[in-house]
Protein backbone atom coordinates (compact mmCIF):
# COMPACT_ATOMS: atom_id res chain seq x y z
CA UNK A 1 0.00 0.00 0.00
CA UNK A 2 1.23 3.60 -0.89
CA UNK A 3 2.03 5.67 1.66
CA UNK A 4 0.04 8.61 0.14
CA UNK A 5 -3.27 6.03 0.87
CA UNK A 6 -2.40 5.70 4.65
CA UNK A 7 -1.88 9.28 5.16
CA UNK A 8 -5.32 10.01 2.98
CA UNK A 9 -7.55 11.59 5.04
CA UNK A 10 -4.23 14.18 6.43
CA UNK A 11 -3.02 15.31 2.72
CA UNK A 12 -6.70 15.28 1.76
CA UNK A 13 -7.59 17.99 4.87
CA UNK A 14 -4.48 20.03 3.80
CA UNK A 15 -5.54 20.15 0.24
CA UNK A 16 -9.08 21.18 1.25
CA UNK A 17 -7.58 24.02 3.43
CA UNK A 18 -5.40 25.21 0.58
CA UNK A 19 -8.65 25.26 -1.65
CA UNK A 20 -10.33 27.12 0.85
CA UNK A 21 -7.88 29.87 1.08
CA UNK A 22 -7.34 29.59 -3.08
CA UNK A 23 -11.68 30.88 -2.87
CA UNK A 24 -10.49 33.46 0.06
CA UNK A 25 -8.13 35.01 -2.27
CA UNK A 26 -10.97 34.57 -5.15
CA UNK A 27 -13.16 36.56 -3.22
CA UNK A 28 -10.75 39.08 -1.93
CA UNK A 29 -10.03 40.06 -5.62
CA UNK A 30 -13.48 40.09 -6.84
CA UNK A 31 -14.03 42.55 -3.59
CA UNK A 32 -11.72 44.30 -4.81
CA UNK A 33 -9.46 44.42 -1.22
CA UNK A 34 -6.07 46.23 -0.67
CA UNK A 35 -3.48 44.25 -2.23
CA UNK A 36 -1.65 43.82 1.23
CA UNK A 37 -4.66 42.01 2.71
CA UNK A 38 -4.61 40.00 -0.95
CA UNK A 39 -0.73 39.63 -0.41
CA UNK A 40 -1.40 38.48 2.97
CA UNK A 41 -3.98 35.54 1.48
CA UNK A 42 -1.36 35.05 -0.62
CA UNK A 43 1.69 34.61 1.57
CA UNK A 44 -0.65 31.92 4.30
CA UNK A 45 -1.37 29.89 1.16
CA UNK A 46 2.02 29.23 -0.09
CA UNK A 47 2.74 28.66 3.80
CA UNK A 48 0.53 25.80 3.56
CA UNK A 49 1.76 24.49 0.01
CA UNK A 50 5.15 24.94 1.45
CA UNK A 51 3.50 22.36 4.72
CA UNK A 52 1.83 19.74 2.27
CA UNK A 53 5.26 19.56 0.53
CA UNK A 54 7.54 19.07 3.16
CA UNK A 55 4.91 16.36 4.22
CA UNK A 56 4.63 14.66 0.92
CA UNK A 57 8.83 14.32 0.58
CA UNK A 58 9.19 13.61 4.31
CA UNK A 59 7.27 10.67 3.32
CA UNK A 60 8.78 9.92 0.59
CA UNK A 61 12.25 9.99 1.86
CA UNK A 62 10.91 7.68 4.67
CA UNK A 63 9.52 4.85 2.89
CA UNK A 64 11.78 5.19 -1.03
CA UNK A 65 15.12 6.33 0.45
CA UNK A 66 15.29 5.49 4.13
CA UNK A 67 13.50 5.74 7.51
CA UNK A 68 15.93 7.02 9.49
CA UNK A 69 13.79 5.41 12.45
CA UNK A 70 13.95 2.20 11.36
CA UNK A 71 17.56 2.27 9.80
CA UNK A 72 20.35 0.23 11.52
CA UNK A 73 23.21 1.80 9.94
CA UNK A 74 23.95 5.09 12.11
CA UNK A 75 25.34 7.05 10.01
CA UNK A 76 22.76 6.82 6.83
CA UNK A 77 20.02 6.87 9.98
CA UNK A 78 21.75 10.55 10.66
CA UNK A 79 22.03 11.58 7.10
CA UNK A 80 18.19 10.66 6.57
CA UNK A 81 17.29 12.60 9.58
CA UNK A 82 19.16 15.50 8.46
CA UNK A 83 18.16 15.52 5.00
CA UNK A 84 14.34 15.65 6.64
CA UNK A 85 14.92 18.51 8.87
CA UNK A 86 17.22 20.72 6.07
CA UNK A 87 13.73 19.78 3.93
CA UNK A 88 11.29 21.06 6.50
CA UNK A 89 13.38 24.09 7.15
CA UNK A 90 13.35 25.05 3.46
CA UNK A 91 9.76 24.77 3.16
CA UNK A 92 9.09 26.79 6.18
Amino acid sequence: MAHTIKEKTKLLARVRRIKGQAEAVERALEAELGCADILMLVASMRGAINGLTAELMEDHIRHHVVNPDAEPDAERAKGAAELIEVVRTYLK
